[in-house]
């Protein structure tokens, strides 16, 4: 076992040969694990506008503000801006009364919004990071999600819309990295998304707003400002439950969702490079409900499928695309499903290299699958 000391020495140089480095402007970048990979066509036609994902999601939330006179931005810090600026000059625009910052409760914020949006106003709620959304499970769960249920359809909370920032990011460690996307896919009366870039971001939030459900919107925090990309400036909506498959394949899929899809992306690079084996990269988009005819259709065709995503193994939504995949697909599967993600620990902060599925274990388990 290696001492404290020779641990401190081999770490670094670990770390520095595990994590990928991305120039920007003449600097290095060490926390990124990802190459971004923007999206190559615009979701709709007319004029765009090269923008980042925070400044996306600030176009979508000024559109639904100017559309609906009833719509409101509300959370911690949101008046400011919010700690990653999504919100930035929203209050200037349309006033006090409609972008405004609440309490530190995420329990608060999400039984205000359950009201606001009963009254059929647009409610568009920012929890800061998704690592703090679980004081809110019960609002969100028992009661946002079950309103037009128990109500018998008298009353529902399908204007109500909560965004929070997710995933790994460098540095966040256990209270600022999670992806607790499961957890709530469990919830009939839910819909669950999650962005890879600018465009998706802003039709998905659009969409959301518009959307007869509640809907939440799980950001990867490391795109923020990595993921640029040509964005409509005009007001488009992304279809929520469809899946999109970014690069047709022969012999694997490979299903991810948020910052993952990019490491898939290189890795079908580095698939086709190293082991000459086409990948078909899908980009589940929506977690609830989720795109089962795209996946089962492509599994169908290649014959085998790796799933990888940031949250834990164990009853990670994964599991969930894995059985589903092997009760329809069963007969035309050439290898096991296999799952390449978090492990069952806390989220590490000093060790996170190792805990991602970076492209160097997603390479690794397609040769699994290859050789089976």
């Amino acid at each position: 076992m290696l001492s404290e000391v020779r641990l401190m020495n081999v770490l670094p140089k670990l770390v520095s040969t595990t994590v990928k480095t991305l120039p920007r402007n003449g600097l290095v970048r060490h926390s990124s694990h990802f190459v971004y990979q923007p999206d190559a066509k615009s979701p709709v036609d007319g004029p765009t506008q090269k923008m980042n994902m925070f400044q996306a999601i600030n176009q979508a939330m000024d559109i639904a503000l100017e559309q609906n006179d009833s719509a409101l931005v509300f959370g911690e810090d949101v008046a400011f801006g919010g700690v990653f600026r999504c919100s930035m000059g929203l209050q200037k625009k349309y006033g006090k009364h409609r972008v405004f910052n609440t309490p530190l409760c995420e329990q608060g914020i999400a039984g205000f919004a359950i009201g606001v949006a009963n009254t059929g106003a647009k409610a568009i709620a920012e929890m800061q990071f998704a690592d703090y959304i679980f004081p809110a499970f019960d609002q969100i769960v028992n009661e946002a999600a079950k309103y037009r249920y128990r109500s018998g359809n008298l009353y529902d909370c399908g204007s109500l819309t909560f965004r929070a920032p997710c995933g790994a990011v460098g540095h966040g460690a256990c209270y600022h990295s999670q992806s607790p996307e499961a957890y709530f896919a469990h919830t009939p009366g839910l819909k669950v998304v999650v962005p890879r870039g600018p465009n998706k971001a802003k039709g998905l939030l659009l969409a959301c707003v518009k959307d007869s459900d509640p809907c939440i919107v799980f950001e990867p925090k490391t795109l923020y400002r990595a993921a640029v990309e040509e964005v409509p400036v005009g007001a488009f909506e992304s279809p929520i439950g469809k899946a999109d498959i970014l690069r047709s394949g022969t012999d694997i899929t490979l299903v991810g969702w948020g910052t993952q899809v990019h490491v898939l992306q290189e890795v079908a690079n580095m698939a086709k490079t190293q082991l000459d084996v086409s990948c078909e990269v899908i980009d589940l988009v929506s977690i609830l409900p989720w795109d089962k005819e795209t996946i089962c259709n492509s599994v169908k065709k290649t014959g085998r499928v790796m799933i990888a995503h940031e949250a834990p193994l164990t009853n990670g939504f994964g599991a969930e695309l894995a059985a589903t995949i092997q009760e329809e697909c069963f007969l035309h599967l050439e290898s096991p499903v296999l799952r390449v993600t978090g492990w069952d620990t806390p989220f590490p902060h000093v060790f996170e290299p190792f805990y991602i599925p970076d492209k160097h274990r997603c390479l690794a388990g397609i040769r699994k699958l290859i050789n089976y």
